[in-house]
């Protein structure tokens, strides 16, 4: 793929100005190694946060399928062999995960829970598990319940949307859903790893999937697409007090695409796609949405900041209208620099994934047509040059 330079992009933005079934039990399940087998119809948005770094420098890929998630993990640090995939059994789980990373390197998987209850009861819950170390086995299951309970509101779990969590710089995790009413219940843990209650945050009228991160001063961020507005809530001091921000009017959110990353000490950046235009689109609090092209992909874009050339640069990939990998860059914040879309690869199943690998190199990762997991790396030249892609 062409060769893209960060310190182009800054002189072009100075002259401008301008994406088997699984035993029965959730608890105590080991891996079982499995043919691949990814669905490439999902009932539900794709995400793009699911390749991750360990603490000790190694990838592990993730994808949620029917009864479990199957998991590849490197090998050795900077790869280029992978083991797996192996099968992380999970009955009931809806194929969608939110996927966050603790300061210990802990890796945290949550996701939306559905066993038939009663009748016609659906019992849906907000589920998780921990994987303390890379490789390792994945811990039990746990549920978080839902914000319905009772016997008389139970019914209402059904209508939950799909879970989206961070964890904080204490360790802490914190949960945050569409509820029933489409506002945001959230659901927050204590320093000894005590959870408090369910607790509503409000809201109304939110129709997608919520999207969480935590700035540089540890302090949670929440935003929650609407029909015609985004809306947000900041903290402005640790705990579970989520007060109302500003909001975002006159903008349409394609459901399943609202993501959000760290672009400064104290500035959150989301993206989503354009509704009408499927744009892909910027934007930061105190400033006007900035479109950045990428109309012709689908799903969430995957997100990655990290320097290229020295410059600190925002990393974007999409699966484009051909099915495609596409990637780009530009220096972070500065959307009016700019930016190209690059095609790579061969027709992906889902939104691809980004992180930098032990070595320091952006690693991009899709799921094959095959259902098998498909990586390039960074070459080790200036600019954003990748290898050729390997299949896992």
């Amino acid at each position: 793929m062409a060769v893209w330079s960060a310190r182009r992009s800054q002189s072009r933005k100075s002259a401008s100005d301008g994406q088997a079934s699984a035993p029965s039990s959730l608890m105590g399940a080991q891996p079982q190694k499995l043919t691949p087998s990814v669905p490439m119809k999902d009932p539900v948005p794709a995400t793009a946060d699911w390749l991750v770094r360990g603490k000790d420098g190694r990838l592990t890929a993730y994808a949620p399928v029917d009864g479990g998630v199957l998991r590849w993990t490197e090998k050795n640090v900077g790869g280029p062999e992978w083991s797996g995939p192996e099968l992380l059994p999970a009955p009931g789980l809806v194929p969608h995960l939110s996927i966050v990373q603790s300061p210990e390197g802990y890796v945290f998987l949550t996701g939306l829970r559905r066993l038939p209850g009663g009748g016609d009861h659906v019992d849906a819950s907000i589920v998780y598990a921990v994987q303390y170390q890379t490789g390792r086995p994945l811990r039990d299951w746990h549920s978080l319940n839902s914000p319905y309970t009772s016997k008389d509101n139970r019914h209402l779990a059904a209508e939950l949307g799909l879970p989206s969590a961070l964890v904080d710089p204490e360790g802490s995790m914190h949960m945050f859903v569409r509820n029933a009413g489409r506002g945001v219940s959230g659901r927050s843990q204590e320093t000894t790893g005590r959870w408090k209650g369910w607790g509503d945050i409000k809201g109304s009228g939110v129709s997608g999937t919520v999207a969480v991160t935590v700035n540089d001063a540890g302090l949670a961020e929440v935003s929650a697409p609407c029909a015609d507005r985004v809306l947000r809530w900041s903290q402005q001091e640790p705990g579970w007090r989520m007060p109302r921000a500003d909001e975002l009017t006159e903008v349409s959110v394609a459901d399943g695409t609202f993501t959000a990353t760290r672009t400064g000490r104290e500035t959150v950046t989301r993206f989503w796609r354009d509704a009408g235009t499927g744009e892909v689109v910027a934007w930061r609090p105190g400033d006007r949405p900035r479109p950045l092209g990428g109309g012709s992909g689908t799903g969430p874009v995957a997100l990655l900041r990290t320097p290229v050339d020295g410059v600190d640069c925002t990393l974007l990939a999409q699966r484009d209208a051909s099915g495609r990998p596409a990637l780009a860059a530009y220096p972070t914040e500065t959307e009016g620099a700019g930016l190209e879309w690059s095609q790579t690869g061969e027709v992906c199943a889902g939104a691809p994934a980004m992180a930098l690998d032990g070595l320091g190199r952006v690693v991009l990762a899709a799921i094959g047509e095959d259902g098998a997991l498909r990586v390039t790396r960074q070459k080790e030249e200036s600019g954003l040059a990748m290898e050729a892609w390997t299949r896992v």
